[in-house]
């Protein structure tokens, strides 16, 4: 298959570094994986209610919808290669953080591995980020891949509560930027 990838005008993706990287085996095949990154129905019951919508072809969106509807984050799809490779901006619905912080980029890499998967994900920014305002994604995306682990092994998800970090939303306000209402 043919990666295909776009590169928007005003966002040079060579500039990204991941800071945060985390790799998984799954007991499941590539298809059930992707199916789970990309289908809003399967990505309920993982994502802790959230839907994941995404329109699979470069300059797609990308949207991660609460449980009530509400768009929680948007971004667009950068790359595509169905089963093995999806690149997304992903930008949090809160204005200042992405003012101040810049845009997130998260890829998924799916590749064989024995009788299932390895699933890399990788949370990318054009500039660095401090420890304390990543805490956030280093305390989330475990949850989120473990519960994704257990629904695709077992067909339960792991319900882990989750809230943003304290040191997180403290180094925030340092840097002025308020929580949304």
């Amino acid at each position: 298959m043919k990666i295909y990838r776009r590169v928007r005008a005003d966002m040079n993706i060579e500039k990204f570094k991941p800071a945060i990287v985390y790799t998984i085996y799954i007991a499941s095949p590539p298809e059930k994986v992707w199916q789970a990154l990309t289908d809003a129905e399967f990505s309920r019951k993982y994502f802790s209610g959230n839907a994941v919508e995404v329109d699979l072809k470069v300059g797609g969106t990308f949207i991660v919808r609460t449980p009530d509807g509400a768009v929680h984050i948007s971004g667009e799809v950068i790359e595509c290669d169905p089963l093995k490779r999806l690149t997304v901006t992903f930008n949090v619905n809160w204005p200042a953080l992405i003012e101040r912080l810049g845009p997130t980029l998260v890829t998924y890499e799916i590749e064989p591995a024995g009788a299932g998967v390895k699933l890399t994900l990788l949370q990318s920014h054009d500039r660095p980020i401090s420890d304390d305002i990543l805490s956030g994604g280093r305390t989330g995306w475990p949850a989120i891949l473990s519960s994704l682990k257990s629904l695709l092994e077992t067909g339960q998800a792991m319900v882990i509560p989750m809230k943003p970090p304290e040191r997180m939303l403290a180094a925030l306000k340092e840097l002025g930027i308020a929580m949304p209402t």
